[in-house]
């Protein structure tokens, strides 16, 4: 799983440094039934391609959504689903379980 791990981040840097926007998505909080462990990563590229997975289904349409704004807008976000939230019936994450999720920018390294 790690290896799976390092390859999704180093897909990332590769964007990044090709010029590219790019974001990571983690699960970091899982209650319940949840379709991703706590650790799962996403990275999305400033084009909406992607690799990895935090939960799958319409629910990862939404984090690649949001995903996007970051990339442009700079500024993280913890998105929460769960089957109480309406939103979460919406996007497809009826199964009793509750996620959230941390989406950051990737940014650059120092050139220096």
């Amino acid at each position: 799983m790690l290896g799976q791990d390092e390859d999704l981040l180093e897909t990332a840097e590769s964007w990044v440094n090709a010029g590219y926007g790019a974001a990571l998505a983690t699960v970091i909080q899982t209650w319940g039934s949840a379709p991703r462990p706590a650790g799962s990563n996403l990275v999305i590229k400033d084009d909406g391609t992607f690799l990895g997975s935090v939960s799958g289904g319409c629910v990862e349409g939404a984090v690649i959504t949001e995903a996007l704004d970051v990339i442009v807008s700079g500024a993280p976000k913890l998105l929460e689903f769960g089957v109480a939230d309406e939103t979460a019936w919406n996007v497809g994450l009826s199964c009793g379980g509750t996620i959230r999720v941390f989406v950051e920018k990737i940014a650059a390294k120092d050139a220096t």
